[in-house]
């Protein structure tokens, strides 16, 4: 049995990821950290006038609206053994939670969707602190790196980067990555949700594999290696994003899917793949 501590946010996709990781089997959850929306895309979209914003209040509806397809009666129906805490935004590199996750004593750390981690957290787990970035690294990273892909037409690009967290943004030890399931008809957040769902299995096969996981040889940084922020969400890169998905983006990808695969090279772990094979 692994006994954990999840750090994640609080919006309905993090509850499911921290409820299946809990449900999972050899996995311990000791607690997690659930971070507020303060600051966070939401957050941001909402403080915005709305005629300033009337694309990216559409794409976050839509996101919404298609998790509870997702993940709304999982979240119902199954048990919470992940003994969740809310806290602010943040104040997960503060000493006192330090100080908790510390005494918690757990194997392993492992995040999903919480805010960049530095410091003391990052001393005390070194080689024990586990992210996964919902993007592929190192092509984009940073901010929205499974929108910035549909954005630019390149939807190889999409997927999850479980990585060992550093003090960089996405630049840790990759040890494994999928690449987005992609459907005849998918929107993006049909994509994006069903990467969430098929994540997590994987997620849990990394977590019960840690000490089988050995060094994985490392994709190079790409000349043209794209790192996006938040501010980066624009009303015309959310348009755009819809004009790709009405002018044939899934339709085009799909007929072309093995060949932009093979140019973009990802890491897949033996113990994981083999470990996903026999469950």
């Amino acid at each position: 049995m692994v006994r954990i501590v999840i750090l994640t946010g609080s919006e309905l996709r993090h509850r499911f990821v921290r409820k299946a990781l809990a449900a999972s089997s050899g996995i311990d959850v000791a607690r997690s950290y659930c971070e507020s929306l303060t600051n966070s895309l939401v957050d941001m979209v909402d403080k915005k006038p709305i005629e300033e914003s009337e694309f990216q209040r559409a794409h976050l509806e839509a996101r919404a609206r298609s998790e509870e397809d997702f993940f709304a009666s999982f979240d119902r129906l199954v048990p919470d053994r992940s003994h969740p805490v809310e806290i602010e935004r943040g104040r997960i590199n503060d000493d006192a939670c330090a100080d908790e996750v510390e005494a918690l004593a757990p194997d392993l750390v492992v995040a999903y969707g919480c805010s960049l981690i530095k410091g003391r957290l990052l001393q005390s787990f070194a080689r024990r602190f586990l992210n996964v970035h919902l993007g592929l690294s190192p092509y984009y990273r940073g901010s929205g790196t499974n929108f910035w892909p549909l954005v630019n037409r390149e939807p190889e690009f999409v997927g999850a980067t479980f990585m060992h967290i550093d003090p960089g943004v996405d630049t840790g030890e990759i040890v494994h990555q999928m690449r987005a399931r992609v459907l005849p008809g998918d929107s993006p957040h049909q994509i994006g949700n069903r990467l969430i769902a098929d994540m997590v299995q994987v997620y849990a096969a990394v977590i019960c594999n840690f000490n089988r996981l050995g060094r994985m040889p490392q994709p190079p940084v790409p000349a043209d290696e794209r790192v996006y922020r938040s501010r980066d969400l624009t009303e015309a890169a959310t348009q755009k994003l819809y004009d790709n998905f009405a002018s044939s983006l899934v339709a085009t990808y799909l007929a072309e899917r093995e060949i932009r695969a093979k140019a973009a090279p990802i890491v897949e772990n033996p113990a994981v793949v083999q470990w996903l094979k026999r469950s």
